[in-house]
């Protein structure tokens, strides 16, 4: 691996398994050089995988004071994945990531990652069956992003297809749902945000690529989109997964 770096780690101050500190140790072991924890945002509308807003502060105090104990052997940032439903800024992280992890509708808000059953509920109930509709509306969310939330890098672009492995769920290649991620991608190239190439559904065994598709990356490219890759990682086990095979995507 040549890559050094991974700045997409969750700890089980969200809904990683694994503490900040046997992480730090698991990276020194990896022989990577930087690594950056963004544990998922405080947001109220999903409480099961967010940092818990009690711990908010905590989590900050942590990750500096493991950054100061290990300076010399490995850089230790601080981020955080922030949420387009966060209700706080990012003032104070090193970096943040931005992501949409809630579809919403008149107010009524479903996971998209989830589980296929939750995805295909949403898709039922919030879109009367309308797959692309249930699409429509995350890309719409995704592309808000900007508008609502500091941050320096777009996770997961297309985590709509976390469960759309052989076509599961709907065609990547229908009229609408292209329109729907290319207008997407337009409104943030406009940004100059970093966008992902993520291997985390890859190390969970959804997805057998990363986020985003091969023909996004080639979209974004096109267009002067800059990219990082990032793990996603939500165990010591899975930190710079498969970098060594999907670095060549930069």
């Amino acid at each position: 691996m040549k890559l050094k770096q991974d700045l997409h780690i969750h700890s089980n101050f969200s809904d990683g398994k694994d503490s900040p500190r046997d992480i730090v140790l698991a990276a020194l072991d990896m022989g990577l050089e930087i690594i950056g924890f963004s544990d998922h945002s405080y947001a109220p509308v999903d409480l099961d995988c967010c940092m818990p807003e009690a711990r908010i502060q905590e989590y900050k105090d942590c990750i500096r004071l493991l950054a100061r104990e290990f300076r010399g052997r490995i850089h230790i940032y601080c981020g955080i994945e922030q949420d387009l439903e966060a209700p706080y800024g990012t003032e104070d992280y090193d970096y943040a990531i931005g992501s949409v992890h809630y579809l919403e509708k008149d107010g009524v808000f479903a996971a998209v990652d989830d589980t296929p059953q939750v995805l295909k509920a949403a898709r039922d109930e919030m879109f009367g069956g309308d797959i692309y509709a249930l699409c429509e509306n995350y890309y719409e969310r995704v592309a808000s992003l900007p508008e609502r939330q500091s941050f320096r890098i777009v996770g997961h672009f297309d985590l709509v297809s976390k469960f759309n492995e052989k076509e599961r769920l709907f065609d990547p290649t229908h009229p609408r749902y292209t329109a729907a991620w290319q207008g997407a991608a337009d409104k943030l190239l406009k940004t100059h945000r970093l966008f992902e190439i993520n291997t985390g559904a890859i190390s969970r065994a959804w997805k057998s690529e990363p986020y985003p598709t091969a023909e996004m990356i080639r979209y974004i490219k096109e267009r002067g989109g800059t990219f990082i890759l990032s793990s996603d990682s939500h165990s010591k086990d899975t930190l710079a997964f498969e970098f060594d095979r999907w670095e060549k995507l930069l």
